[in-house]
């Protein structure tokens, strides 16, 4: 039987031109917008709901080998680096099926 593999991303996000949560708000949904189109990334906000300035996402990406996981989180954290090169950090962790069910 195949595995399945997952990797999650924690997305830290710094905006700091925001001058309101209606402007980070933007900001946000364009990143979020941009990583479930074009990405093809599950996204959503976790924390820093109600900062100004400051966000944080987790996003995932699904693929059936360990590897192409591992790709695809590396394009999108490189595509994260290329337009927030100051204000953004990110961790990630990659998981099968197997790990995740504690079939191993």
């Amino acid at each position: 039987m195949s595995d399945a593999f997952v990797a999650v991303l924690r997305i830290d996000l710094h905006f700091p031109d925001a001058g309101s949560l209606k402007a980070k708000r933007r900001d946000l949904q364009s990143v979020k917008a941009q990583l479930q189109g074009r990405m093809g990334v599950a996204v959503a906000e976790v924390a820093h709901h109600d900062a100004w300035q400051r966000s944080t996402l987790a996003a995932a990406v699904v693929a059936g080998s360990a590897g192409r996981a591992a790709d695809h989180a590396d394009r999108v954290e490189e595509w994260l680096l290329s337009r927030f090169p100051e204000t953004v950090s990110v961790q990630r962790a990659l998981a099968s099926w197997t790990d995740l069910a504690g079939l191993g």
